[in-house]
């Protein structure tokens, strides 16, 4: 096995880093036809692009990759029936989740349906009250405000007992994403991971779901000449809501995701939905927007909503009609998810302290749990935890005899399939989600019956290190570190999952000066040179966000004459029309 890269078995953050490894045949084949540098070209063979797919990698376009939404097992019949909810005027109900997903799915289908001229209804369950997915009485009020067919978004996959109450009464179709054993006895299950699907589309969010169905829906009118007379909506106006989704619902940014994603955030950048214009403006994002303020900045504050407060303020927000209805809806999330934050911070302390303890006994999952906890930053909470420990990570507020969590996993570790395994053993009374992310409820008494059953269910997680691994893609000099490349390493995005962002190194590079910056001077902003040119060569910016007094600080700033290996990102900066490169620290080791 190769040894790690640069020597560095651990690094000041604890992790080993190792090269990212391509067929270097094909990243130069890439680099000569494409005119690109070899260290491009070597990027895009280590995440498997092929020669004859470099083309569309580095231009990804609609054109190339947009499926036949037929190819979805029940599209075709869920398409026909809101095509004559709309040529009969219906009343058609759309029963949304509270996050992203959620909100943009259920935000693209009442406005295409709306447009069309259906009347509609839009619904989102109270987190605490209700909880996810559909149930018997918010359906059965739905139906009695005159719906004749209900749609849900993002939703609705395993709640054969709640949408059986309708059952006579109104018309389902449900769309989601959701890891599925047998559809509900509902009119259509559009859904991926379906068992009998057979359209290789599961990687999809619910609202890339929810915008095939409206591709499919324009095509059944189109067909029954109901735009004779009246113009088409332009669907690839709501390719923002598909973007932002995608990213905060952490789906793989290849292929149609990929594409999906790098149109909508040209759609985005416009600011034409009120919705996100106004919350751009709160989240102070005066540049264009990116994956990474989708993930960070955005998707937080819609999600804020549903976690603490009003579970419909982020559909809201997305439906607002202008600006003047979207701005007070903007700062309110904004300020939510400030609240949000205070009360993430009061359980990750105390969830921290009790995963440690598991870790260092060798678990393989992790399951943490408190009383009182909030199930709207459960999920959070343990996104960082597993983040932290490299584990499969369960955490779970109890509520007197209920206990609700939610879980994140790591690459490889399957933890949707493993709760709803739980599910079927009779130890959760609801569960569900896909392979790194699920949410359950269950009886407090059973926590540690169901701990034990993860453990043994994903006991190969086990073997993990107690930190990632980083995978480096390349090295490079402090002068190579140019603006052209950062230029032409920005065309490998959108980044994310699937598709992360290139992590380079400036071996042996000395820190000429550093400060603390940022109105909590948690980041760290340091001036750095080649070994060789400390004195008068190449210099670039440095930043390390989020540094603190953690194991990256002390030797940033102390500069005690060691030389350094850091790892990061190289990227463009521009400030008052002008262009230079800089690299965000990720890690670093002494060298």
């Amino acid at each position: 096995m190769q040894g790690p890269a640069l020597g560095v078995a651990r690094s000041l953050s604890g992790r080993r880093w190792v090269w990212r490894e391509g067929q270097e045949r094909i990243g130069l084949g890439i680099a000569e036809r494409f005119g690109v540098p070899e260290l491009v070209g070597r990027v895009l063979a280590a995440r498997g692009v092929a020669l004859e797919a470099a083309g569309d990698f580095l231009a990804p376009t609609l054109r190339a990759m947009l499926p036949d939404p037929s190819r979805l097992a029940d599209m075709d019949r869920a398409a026909e029936r809101l095509a004559e909810a709309v040529r009969r005027g219906e009343t058609v109900a759309v029963f949304g989740d509270y996050d992203v997903d959620g909100a943009c799915s259920a935000a693209l289908l009442a406005t295409v349906l709306g447009a069309l001229g259906a009347p509609v209804l839009t619904y989102v369950p109270d987190r605490l009250r209700e909880g996810y997915g559909p149930n018997a009485e918010a359906l059965l009020g739905l139906a009695a405000r005159g719906a004749r067919l209900i749609v849900c978004a993002d939703c609705g996959s395993g709640a054969a007992e709640a949408l059986g109450a309708v059952t006579g009464r109104v018309e389902v179709i449900v769309l989601d994403h959701h890891k599925i054993e047998l559809a509900p006895p509902v009119f259509a299950t559009v859904n991926p991971n379906r068992l009998d699907d057979r359209s290789g589309l599961g990687g999809l969010c619910a609202t890339a779901v929810a915008f095939l169905a409206a591709v499919a829906l324009l095509r059944a009118l189109r067909r029954s000449g109901f735009f004779g007379a009246r113009a088409e909506p332009d669907l690839f106006s709501f390719l923002d809501l598909v973007a932002l989704a995608t990213v905060c619902d952490v789906m793989p940014l290849t292929g149609l995701n990929r594409a999906l994603v790098s149109q909508g955030l040209k759609v985005m950048a416009r600011r034409e939905r009120p919705g996100l214009a106004a919350l751009m403006a709160v989240a102070e994002l005066a540049g264009g927007p990116s994956a990474e303020s989708c993930g960070y900045a955005l998707g937080p504050r819609i999600n804020a909503g549903g976690r603490v407060a009003e579970a419909d303020l982020g559909l809201r927000l997305l439906l607002a009609p202008d600006a003047v209805a979207a701005g007070p809806l903007a700062r309110k999330l904004d300020a939510v998810n400030r609240s949000r934050q205070d009360v993430e911070a009061g359980v990750l302390e105390a969830a921290l302290a009790a995963a440690e303890s598991q870790a260092e006994a060798g678990l393989p999952v992790l399951v943490v749990s408190g009383a009182g906890w909030h199930p709207g930053v459960v999920g959070i909470v343990a996104g960082r935890i597993k983040g932290r420990f490299n584990r499969p990570t369960c955490v779970v507020g109890v509520m007197g005899e209920l206990a609700k969590g939610s879980g994140r996993s790591v690459a490889g570790i399957d933890l949707g399939a493993a709760v709803i395994a739980a599910r079927q053993a009779g130890l959760l009374e609801t569960g569900g989600g896909h392979a790194m992310a699920a949410g359950f409820s269950l009886a407090a008494s059973r926590l540690e019956a169901f701990h034990a059953f993860l453990n043994e269910r994903l006991a190969g997680a086990a073997e993990l290190p107690g930190a990632a691994d980083l995978r480096v893609e390349g090295a490079l000099s402090v002068k190579g570190a140019t603006a052209e490349l950062a230029a032409l390493l920005a065309r490998l995005a959108p980044f994310g999952a699937g598709n992360e962002e290139p992590v380079l190194v400036l071996p042996r590079v000395r820190v000429v000066r550093a400060d603390r910056v940022g109105r909590d001077g948690r980041t760290i902003r340091a001036i750095v040179a080649d070994e060789d040119g400390a004195a008068g060569g190449g210099r670039i910016k440095a930043m390390a966000f989020r540094a603190a007094e953690g194991a990256l600080a002390a030797p940033l700033i102390e500069r005690a004459g060691r030389l350094l290996h850091l790892a990061g990102h190289l990227r463009l900066d521009q400030w008052n029309g002008a262009q230079a490169p800089g690299f965000v620290i990720t890690d670093a080791a002494l060298a």
